[in-house]
């Protein structure tokens, strides 16, 4: 169990992206801004969460560009409108990891947690001992243990994941009811 009393600007958030910020679409992929709407309560969840953490990040599997349906300056296109969309609400992120890679093999695609060690060597300041992962998927919770950090489950799209579970430290509704969480503490 996570003792959110404990969480002061030490301590760094990272955040799955589809079916945490935005809708995720069933077996497709958010191609274009058009297609990307932020979940209810984002923007006000991240507006409360950003004077509480120190670093704020997105960790997410882009597969879609390995598989060419996607480039990266059109997936940069869909990040850099979000990010302002989120600024102009009060909230930030200070920087979106995203991994490309098709081999669930590879060390950065989650549930590995190549992605955890760039933010690390990016944001040196993140303690994993001091950090979060918010994911709807018991692959972002897998993520987090094999990054030795906190999980913490959204029940977005999986409501139906077991709880309890060992790989969710906190369950949530949605990102939303995680920062209400935090502000009651």
């Amino acid at each position: 169990m996570i003792d959110l009393k404990n969480i002061d600007k030490s301590w760094t958030l990272f955040l799955d992206r589809d079916g945490v910020i935005n809708y995720e679409k069933k077996n497709e992929y958010v191609l274009h801004w058009e297609e990307f709407i932020f979940m209810p309560g984002v923007k006000e969840a991240l507006k409360i969460l950003n004077p509480l953490f120190g670093v704020i990040v997105i960790i997410t599997n882009q597969k879609c560009i390995g598989k060419g349906i996607l480039t990266t300056e059109e997936l940069s296109i869909i990040h850099q409108t979000m990010l302002n969309e989120i600024k102009l609400a009060g909230g930030r992120i200070d920087e979106i990891y995203f991994c490309p890679d098709l081999e669930d093999s590879s060390p950065n695609r989650k549930p590995n947690h190549g992605m955890a060690l760039q933010a690390k060597h990016d944001f040196p300041q993140i303690n994993f001992s001091k950090t979060l992962m918010i994911g709807n998927k018991l692959s972002d919770m897998q993520f987090a243990r094999n990054a030795v950090v906190a999980s913490v489950f959204a029940a977005t799209t999986n409501p139906d994941t077991p709880d309890p579970h060992h790989l969710i430290d906190l369950r949530v509704n949605d990102l939303l009811s995680f920062a209400t969480a935090l502000t009651k503490t």
